[in-house]
């Protein structure tokens, strides 16, 4: 009895308490990457993608595309529409005269300032109070001003071109109309009684054709003169590098906040760098642009404030909306000022030419504030500037503020989250 119970105690007696057997084991998982190795239905295989990537791989394409249809609208938009409208222009002259060249103009062009002399024009075009002036009367005068607009100096010098056609169109009529009155006079002396008579000179008997000879032979043409009052630098004569010059501010600016927002991780050091890039990149930058290619004019050290105010007001700005949402604000900083404020900073042309207010908007945006700042002082020191400095430090100080804001936001929430 004890025997048996010994016995089936034994592994060799009970199979269900033998421990699982290590080749079957092995077998079990070979069997099990073999089934997953072959063609079988019910293993999910990488090669079939889910039904809804396709749709999402159509969706994003369409928004890549949209995407680069708006920067394309962005920047097209101001160029295409662009328009000739109310140039602030001064006059000197009569209401006739001036009338003649406001109908002659086109439809809107012309929005004319009373000036009171030649000397007061030309005041007002150095104060950037008007693009040019016209100096009506005996000798007739266009003033430009290249530095201010070479669109609106075109337009100007085209105007001047048209109001020389019409004065020699009136001078040839005048002419004309001096010959006839000679002919008839001729005529007149030589059918009028004692006519070639003794004792009459013959100045007395042709007085009459004389004087109407006088008369046709004293008509003079004015030419209009054309006079460049602030004209371009020789290198930059046709105001092409002064006109770019805002892009490479606008995509500096972009650049020195993505960076400092990316690799310096301190929010308050974040400030610093702003500071450091800024007063960096306005002397680079404007040692190129003005000792190097001599496109800005005027004080060095001014145009440096300005062009590292300018960039540091952008690098501010993105480390700002950084601070307060992560890395999703760099988008928010360069839509502001490459897609919102560079397409109407009027940097290639007048704000005058865009349509409605967004020439005046665009001045309160980084691009074109700085963009006006550094032509006013390369080539307009009497103007006022204080509206363009004031701009750019208020952006400035928000990004500031915006980077200040999110370090003692992030602070709170790690004291929250410490207790």
């Amino acid at each position: 009895m004890s025997t048996r119970i010994l016995s089936s105690s034994t592994p060799e007696a009970n199979p269900a308490a033998t421990p699982p057997d290590t080749d079957s084991r092995s077998a079990g998982t070979e069997q099990s990457a073999s089934s997953q190795g072959s063609g079988d239905p019910a293993a999910p295989s990488d090669d079939k993608l889910p039904k809804h990537s396709i749709g999402n791989a159509i969706g994003i394409a369409v928004f890549a595309a949209a995407i680069v249809s708006a920067i394309l609208l962005a920047f097209s938009w101001p160029t295409v529409t662009a328009e000739p409208k109310d140039l602030p222009i001064a006059a000197i002259g009569d209401e006739k005269q001036i009338d003649q060249v406001v109908d002659n103009a086109p439809d809107g062009m012309l929005d004319l300032k009373d000036a009171d002399s030649r000397a007061d024009a030309v005041d007002m075009i150095k104060q950037r109070e008007v693009y040019g002036a016209l100096v009506l009367g005996d000798e007739p005068e266009i003033l430009v001003s290249s530095a201010a607009s070479p669109a609106v100096a075109q337009q100007l010098r085209a105007m001047a071109a048209q109001m020389q056609q019409q004065i020699d169109k009136q001078a040839i009529s005048g002419m004309q109309d001096g010959l006839e009155k000679l002919q008839g006079a001729l005529k007149a002396a030589s059918q009028a009684p004692g006519v070639g008579q003794p004792g009459q000179s013959g100045a007395e008997q042709n007085s009459p054709a004389a004087e109407a000879g006088q008369d046709a032979s004293a008509t003079e043409v004015p030419e209009i003169t054309v006079t460049d009052v602030v004209p371009l630098s020789d290198d930059d004569s046709t105001g092409a590098g002064l006109a770019i010059a805002g892009l490479p501010l606008t995509i500096g600016g972009i650049i020195g906040g993505v960076l400092t927002s990316m690799l310096v991780h301190s929010r308050r050091m974040r400030a610093v760098a702003v500071v450091v890039y800024g007063a960096v990149g306005g002397l680079a930058l404007t040692l190129i642009l003005q000792s190097w290619f001599g496109i800005l004019q005027g004080n060095f050290g001014l145009n440096v404030l300005a062009a590292g105010l300018a960039v540091a007001s952008t690098a501010a700005l993105i480390n700002g909306f950084v601070s307060l949402t992560g890395a999703g604000g760099i988008a928010i900083g360069a839509i502001l000022t490459m897609f919102i404020g560079n397409p109407i900073s009027s940097l290639q042309q007048p704000k005058e030419f865009l349509l409605g207010s967004w020439g005046d908007i665009g001045q309160f945006f980084v691009p074109g504030a700085a963009g006006t700042l550094l032509r006013d002082l390369s080539y307009f020191p009497d103007a006022a500037m204080a509206a363009q400095w004031w701009v750019l430090i208020g952006w400035f100080v928000l990004g500031i503020a915006l980077i200040l804001i999110g370090h003692v936001l992030a602070h709170r929430k790690k004291r929250a989250a410490a207790h």
